[in-house]
């Protein structure tokens, strides 16, 4: 379901507590309403969680391409190198 198409006032929501529950967390985020106006979005954990994890990823990418601009990165050869020799060496200390 679209989330223009999932819109419910504060008064539905209130009223119908334990079923809005079940539609968030099957259908997706909800926005609700009041006086008629969109006043928030309603989601279950499980889209809560991947909407905060997407956005610490989008972080770590920014502070990696703003290091590679800053010229800190090393290629990528360099670096797969470098956690194979890391592996071995857990092997044969581990």
């Amino acid at each position: 379901m679209r989330l223009s198409e999932n819109i419910k006032p504060i008064s539905y929501v209130k009223n119908n507590t334990g079923k809005v529950l079940e539609q968030v967390n099957s259908s997706g985020p909800m926005i609700i309403t009041q006086n008629g106006e969109a006043s928030a979005v309603l989601m279950g954990v499980k889209d809560y969680e991947r909407l905060t994890e997407g956005i610490a990823l989008l972080k770590i990418l920014s502070m990696g391409e703003k290091s590679i601009q800053d010229g800190k990165g090393i290629p990528a050869k360099e670096a797969f190198a470098h956690i194979r020799a890391r592996i071995k060496e857990a092997k044969v200390n581990g």
